[in-house]
């Protein structure tokens, strides 16, 4: 039995909570650490025994194998770290830090303490998605040439939250960094951006762009197209395309049925989900199930911090070549 310590029941805390308390198997929530009533109350509707608004509380509690932190960005590597010296394994959701040197001293230190630490980029584990990646492994789609991603979501976060976020890329666009680098499996050369405001004025009042195309170009010549989009009038679009000499293959999205409407003028189908809640149920579910096997089979993690550290070098390079208006080579950023 894996005793689990979560810090943050917002609105990915709550998702972990209720996995694994419902569908996970082998584990037990002990602890719970959220400064709000409707966090607390959430906690209480599934028992959880030790319920405070003190992290220290829940990190330094002898029961607890690993902890779960899920709060505000600003506050994840000082947990991680208070974590590692705690001998406690980590499930952390990204980024790290928005300071690379940060997240740099914050892996040596899990690194030092020996603890594990894996990092939530959850669209790895989506099941459509892992197979485009045996597809590949397997080599069904010969040589690879390109890979398209699109991600748009249905509308812009508020604005304190886009101003605490990092940016776009490095907010959003971080999730198809990383699996642009699964999915390619090699080292990064170049990076070319661009970025503007096309959906909200208020946006570049806050410093960011709401919509962004990223060019990567790896050592093995594939290429890499991102196209990121705070806004979608039909719903959450998560698509990738997977181009190679022998083949092609699309991950489409799902939709909110399988029901066709086939009239006159043609075939409707049904509307794109809402958001990546809808969107990713079974990637999170997939993703909190393979951190506990790991733990419970002593296998190292699948998602390291410095899967993480790559993805924040792809997202810095790109907001440098956005405000430069020239291609970064990668060793630029990795300095």
């Amino acid at each position: 039995m894996v005793k689990i310590g979560i810090l943050g029941l917002g609105r990915i805390g709550k998702i972990h909570l209720e996995n694994l308390c419902t569908r996970i198997q082998g584990v037990e929530v002990i602890a719970a650490m959220n400064p709000s009533e409707e966090g607390r109350k959430f906690a209480e509707k599934f028992n959880v025994p030790l319920i405070t608004s003190n992290a220290d509380e829940v990190i330094n509690h002898p029961a607890i194998d690993a902890i779960l932190i899920c709060t505000s960005t600003n506050v994840h590597a000082d947990y991680v770290i208070q974590c590692a010296k705690a001998g406690k394994a980590i499930f952390c959701e990204k980024p790290l830090d928005l300071s690379l040197q940060k997240v740099r001293d914050t892996l040596a230190i899990v690194k030092q303490a020996g603890v594990p630490l894996m990092l939530a980029f959850n669209q790895r584990m989506d099941p459509n998605f892992q197979e485009l990646k045996q597809t590949i492994v397997e080599g069904k789609l010969g040589q690879l040439r390109s890979i398209h991603f699109i991600s748009r979501d249905p509308a812009p976060p508020p604005i304190p939250y886009i101003k605490a976020s990092g940016g776009l890329f490095m907010d959003m666009t971080i999730h198809n960094f990383d699996m642009a680098g699964y999915l390619v499996d090699d080292e990064v050369e170049e990076v070319f951006a661009r970025g503007f405001n096309l959906i909200d004025p208020e946006i570049g009042k806050a410093g960011d762009i709401d919509t962004g195309y990223v060019m990567i170009t790896f050592k093995n010549n594939v290429t890499v197209i991102i196209e990121s989009s705070r806004n979608a009038c039909y719903g959450y679009d998560q698509r990738i395309e997977v181009f190679g000499s022998e083949g092609m293959m699309k991950a489409e999205n799902p939709l909110k049925t399988t029901n066709q409407f086939i009239g006159k003028q043609g075939v409707q189908l049904s509307r794109n989900l809402d958001f990546f809640i809808d969107r990713y149920e079974e990637s999170y579910l997939l993703e909190m199930t393979t951190f506990i096997e790991a733990l419970q089979q002593n296998k190292p993690m699948p998602i390291t911090g410095e899967d993480g550290l790559k993805s924040m070098l792809l997202a810095l390079a790109a907001k440098k070549s956005m405000l430069e208006n020239r291609i970064v080579k990668l060793s630029e950023v990795d300095v």
